[in-house]
């Protein structure tokens, strides 16, 4: 039951005989889940092989069609593997399940024809691919943010009606006054042509074009585009954005509120099936050790013993259900042993004791943090003028800055001090840490680059100036904003990969409606 809730599995789905129970615990192990994801990024890496695509990449028909036809088949078998655990009412009641299964079956029959045929035809459903990665296990917070984006669909159409109502207004009354007068008439001569000068409007995309021929004639006429853009791009635009603003946090709400019961439920059965008769108030050390065995088999004895004083705050002989509602947070925790001694050079000889304490006191002090806090800004300062001086015929191989090796030198010589005064673990534990090491070794490489004329890797050098991010950690709110943007990172990633499904798709129905085609003059 706590792998249903970790895995957020309906309860109903739950694993109702032996060969159900193997299939479920085959379908839900890493390997499994690479397979999906390396079968989605095979699907649709495809694309490129696929005419119309990149003429380099193009395959033979009979070479990209087999292995889709392979991509295909295990598809299928996941989908086997689902079916035999879910059962089949289960499985068909399943809508995203469904929405798969359906795609596979389409795509085996046009996979099946382009083989027999050995060629391409129009394929507008391979824009449907991405259903293959999006339903793996790895892609779960793209998952979200379709289902997200389709869940603020009805409040977002209702204000782009909005928009548009006021888009068609406006285009009237500019087809109607501005033909009328006898200027501006390439953009508003009929009502499909202000509709499209008006969405350009609206886009600030290359806008002047069409406001300034009106404006030329009469000044006045800049009201009507003042009014415009008044309603549409700063008032309905910005309303647009609220809404769908609005509507994520609720879903996201929501969802995060449906998560937690469903973790709760899952407690509240595995609890049920620990207990026993003698003892029906709590669950015991052994009973906990086995559940983890099963949960976790690789945690060690230590950490399930951990595990379980953590969970039991009360100091109970048993764990109580109310200890137990902790049990998905505690389980995440990591545990690792503390040193007896306060530094990691503790158990070395007495003189070199004293170096190391030495060293440990240098890199923790302030004057040593704020003196490479001036080096990094002497170094972007000499960095602006060296770019500020450039010469046109200046050439990164004909030899190396001896500033290059100064700065790098000092840079170099920080790794080490902190690395052998806080230890190699303590270093490298902190992200700040983390990328003055990433950008000295960067350095390092561009020097080499240099020296050795490696033409392909001068742009290493171009990423020196990366070092001046370390003077925002001298003020709080500098190093809050960056941590922040770190801690974005993670969902900024799942938001990027949303996009780029969407790309993905509407650049397969470009490739098929308007490869090949050229529309002459079409720019004049």
């Amino acid at each position: 039951k706590n792998k249903e809730g970790e895995n957020n599995d309906k309860f109903f789905t739950h694993p109702r005989n032996p060969k159900a129970l193997a299939a479920y615990l085959f379908a839900h192990n890493h390997l499994f889940y690479m397979m999906e994801l390396l079968t989605g990024l095979l699907l649709m890496m495809l694309s490129l092989c696929e005419a119309p695509a990149v003429p380099s990449l193009r395959l033979d028909v009979y070479v990209h069609a087999t292995l889709e036809l392979l991509a295909l088949v295990m598809v299928a078998f996941e989908l086997c593997m689902k079916l035999r655990w879910l059962g089949f009412h289960t499985f068909i009641r399943h809508k995203r399940t469904m929405v798969k299964t359906c795609v596979l079956l389409l795509q085996f029959v046009e996979a099946i024809v382009v083989l027999i045929r050995q060629t391409s035809h129009v394929r507008v459903t391979r824009a449907l691919r991405p259903i293959f990665l999006v339903d793996c296990r790895y892609c779960g917070a793209v998952r979200r943010n379709l289902r997200q984006i389709f869940q603020s669909l009805p409040p977002f159409i209702d204000i782009l009606l909005l928009l548009l109502f006021f888009m068609v207004i406006f285009a009237i009354l500019g087809k109607s006054y501005y033909f009328n007068l006898q200027y501006n008439k390439s953009y508003f001569n009929t009502l499909e042509n202000s509709l499209v000068s008006l969405f350009v409007l609206l886009t600030t995309a290359n806008f002047p074009d069409v406001m300034m021929p009106a404006y030329s004639k009469n000044r006045w006429s800049c009201v009507f585009f003042i009014v415009y853009l008044s309603i549409e791009l700063y008032f309905i635009m910005n309303l647009l954005l609220a809404v769908v603003f609005d509507t994520f946090n609720d879903v996201e709400k929501m969802k995060f509120k449906s998560l937690l019961l469903h973790k709760r439920s899952a407690i509240d059965h595995a609890f049920q099936l620990l207990v026993s008769r003698q003892r029906p108030m709590g669950v015991s050390l052994k009973q906990f050790d086995g559940l983890m065995r099963f949960y976790r088999p690789r945690m060690s004895a230590r950490d399930r013993f951990l595990t379980y004083k953590a969970l039991n705050t009360s100091g109970a002989p048993m764990l109580s259900l109310e200890d137990f509602y902790k049990f998905y947070e505690v389980t995440g925790l990591k545990w690792k042993a503390r040193r007896s001694g306060e530094y990691w050079f503790d158990d070395l000889p007495h003189t070199t004791f004293l170096i190391f304490k030495g060293i440990n006191l240098l890199v923790k002090s302030k004057a040593f943090q704020y003196a490479m806090y001036v080096v990094v800004a002497i170094n972007g300062v000499w960095i602006l003028v060296e770019t500020y001086t450039l010469n046109s015929g200046f050439s990164w191989s004909r030899f190396v800055p001896w500033s290059y090796i100064v700065f790098l030198t000092i840079y170099g010589v920080e790794v080490l001090l902190k690395i052998t005064g806080l230890g190699p673990v303590a270093y490298f534990s902190s992200g700040w840490n983390l990328f003055d090491f990433s950008v000295t070794v960067f350095a390092f490489l561009g020097l080499i680059a240099l020296a050795f004329d490696m033409e392909p890797f001068y742009f290493i050098v171009v990423l020196r100036p990366l070092q001046l991010l370390r003077l925002f950690k001298i003020k709080q709110r500098y190093r809050n904003v960056l941590d922040t943007m770190f801690e974005l990172f993670p969902r900024m990633a799942s938001l990027g990969l949303t996009l780029i499904i969407f790309y993905y798709s509407f650049a397969i129905v470009g490739m098929e409606f308007f490869a090949g085609v050229v529309y002459p003059n079409c720019c004049k």
